[in-house]
């Protein structure tokens, strides 16, 4: 059974951005919770060992960003506007194209969104990711704003390409419920750095990983990037809050973190404020197999 959605009335449009430069600070230590004070690779730039599919943890980096990581600097009317539109409006599934530089025409895929920093995220096959240079344009075809499901208005979807929420195996449940399929089960009680924006439609927030025993009881060793999960007794429909009952469904996008409060960012796809989605566990709800169907243009596009 198909879920209806309002496809057709959505909108495609251009939005664009430059790969940036990874950023270092004046004090470039960052200190655990433990303490200790290191070092570390953090976000921004090309990431060649770095990929969805590959394990967000048990890495030496804090915040990295698998694949390419995008910004837009132009400035409008003294403000980042354009950076804004490129965060709100890109989709997960999004055809990114590169528009600039010795890749150009090349294609990639959107994978995700960071807050904080503001970068979309972009994954491209190896081959292309030698030919990218800093500063390099990639134009993304940003698809997905306003998606609804027209019989499930107890059930918000954000930040999906329509032609990747079809590719997600959902099926229909009693109640008005649908089940989703996802690696993980994420309590709500470990949600850190991202926690009370007022919305969801871009940037992350983060699954904090410093305690064992809530580790071990989930299983949470083995994120990936790119992995579909679920929050439990969460709510992000208009901003993201501890909610008894609710569910989330978001995506891994950066990697863990050392910092107090932060871990492996997920992006909001899905919420119900009313606990309409019932996660269900399945190892391949990741990117890197749902990517390996073709990229499909907008609807009003394809041929008849």
């Amino acid at each position: 059974m198909q879920i209806r959605t309002n496809t057709k009335q959505l909108v495609c449009q251009s939005v664009i951005g430059e790969i940036t430069s990874p950023l270092g600070g004046i004090n470039p230590y960052r200190i655990d919770p433990e303490g200790h004070s290191d070092l570390y690779p953090g976000v921004g730039g090309i990431t060649y060992n770095l990929r969805i599919g590959d394990l967000a943890g048990n890495l030496f980096a804090d915040h990295v960003e698998p694949g390419v990581s995008l910004s837009n600097f132009t400035q409008y009317q003294g403000q980042p506007g354009p950076n804004r539109a490129l965060n709100l409006f890109s989709c997960v599934g999004n055809v990114a194209t590169v528009v600039s530089g010795e890749a150009k025409g090349k294609t990639g895929r959107v994978t995700g969104k960071h807050g904080g920093i503001e970068h979309v995220l972009i994954d491209f096959d190896p081959k292309v990711l030698d030919q990218l240079v800093i500063g390099d344009r990639i134009q993304i075809k940003a698809y997905g704003c306003g998606l609804q499901l027209l019989d499930y208005p107890g059930i918000k979807v954000m930040n999906l390409d329509p032609a990747l929420f079809d590719t997600l195996s959902i099926k229909p449940l009693k109640n008005g419920r649908l089940a989703v399929p996802v690696t993980h089960e994420v309590p709500a009680r470990i949600m850190g750095s991202g926690i009370g924006a007022s919305h969801s439609h871009s940037g992350d927030y983060d699954i904090q990983l410093f305690d064992r025993p809530t580790v071990e009881q989930y299983g949470l060793d083995d994120l990936r990037l790119g992995d579909f999960v679920a929050i439990t007794d969460a709510d992000a429909t208009y901003g993201r809050i501890y909610k008894t009952g609710g569910v989330v469904i978001g995506i891994v996008v950066h990697s863990n973190c050392v910092l107090a409060g932060h871990g492996p960012g997920v992006m909001v796809a899905m919420s119900s404020a009313e606990g309409r989605i019932t996660p269900v566990i399945d190892p391949k709800a990741n990117l890197k197999h749902l990517f390996k169907k073709p990229a499909q243009p907008p609807a009003r596009q394809r041929r008849h």
